[in-house]
């Protein structure tokens, strides 16, 4: 049996345990740093469980007004995103050694504009999509197998090359920085900016399993900000995916032929989702 493939991947993984000690050298020297941010963090999980409070109607699960969902949107992504990208901002942080809290709120701040952005863009699909299909895309006609195509589809992204170059480049900080570096306040705007777009493209399958199994859903947003903060933190690259490919796959099969036995779904028309969709009217 040849040794090549095995040869070629040790550097691949020397780099990336390289990478994660620097990241967690940053983290120590700059405790005071991922504190606040692990409070930002912190403090975004508690305002969207007072805002989501009840409001999870499953599946297909109206988004509401677009004003009131790009709150809730960039609230979610500060809760789910900031935990996994703080090793990166306190590396910024150790590598910029000026405007100490400054430079480093204005990279997380540009990237939670960009994913903002993305969410607006995914609000813009939604409603298309309702807007062409209408009815087609209620459960107990379409909505039930495009809610377990979409999980189909996103095990097959984490497979794909595209997810791999993302993902290499959210969990190397210190290639990044290197490679992307911006000097002074427009720099840290720059630099979270073309990070995020990374992780956008990373987290790409992951948030629509989010929209498939129920948006305004505590339980998936925080098995989704789970799943993105190990693949971005652990030093196994290559099993990872292929295990959170299995995982997707399996709930699109329960999805598929028996929704009610998956831990956590709400199905719609269940009395679960009228309470939702109607505490959903009220509180916007």
């Amino acid at each position: 049996m040849s040794t090549a493939p095995l040869a070629a991947r040790a550097p691949a993984a020397a780099r990336g345990a390289g990478e994660l000690r620097a990241a967690l050298a940053a983290v120590r020297a700059r405790l005071a740093l991922v504190a606040v941010l692990l409070a930002l963090a912190g403090l975004a999980w508690w305002s969207t469980a007072e805002r989501m409070a009840g409001m999870d109607g499953g599946p297909g699960t109206d988004l509401g007004a677009f004003g009131w969902f790009v709150g809730v949107w960039v609230v979610m992504m500060a809760a789910m995103m900031v935990p996994a990208v703080a090793p990166t901002v306190a590396l910024y942080s150790q590598m910029s050694r000026r405007g100490r809290l400054l430079r480093p709120l204005l990279f997380v701040g540009s990237y939670l504009l960009v994913w903002g952005i993305a969410g607006v863009g995914a609000y813009g699909l939604y409603r298309a999509g309702r807007l062409a299909l209408g009815t087609d895309l209620g459960w107990h006609r379409g909505g039930r197998w495009a809610a377990a195509g979409v999980l189909v589809l996103a095990a097959a992204y984490e497979l794909t090359p595209l997810k791999d170059a993302c993902l290499q480049r959210c969990r190397g900080p210190v290639a990044f920085l290197l490679g992307s570096w911006r000097e002074g306040a427009r720099g840290a705007l720059e630099l979270g900016a073309r990070h995020a777009a990374w992780c956008v493209g990373c987290c790409l399958g992951l948030m629509a399993v989010l929209f498939a199994l129920g948006v305004m859903s505590l339980t998936w947003m925080a098995l989704v900000a789970a799943l993105i903060t190990l693949e971005k933190a652990l030093p196994v690259r290559r099993a990872l995916p292929w295990a959170i490919a299995a995982l997707l796959l399996a709930l699109a099969v329960l999805i598929a032929v028996s929704p009610r036995s998956l831990p956590g779904l709400v199905v719609p028309g269940s009395a679960h989702a009228r309470q939702a969709m109607s505490s959903m009217s009220t509180m916007r």
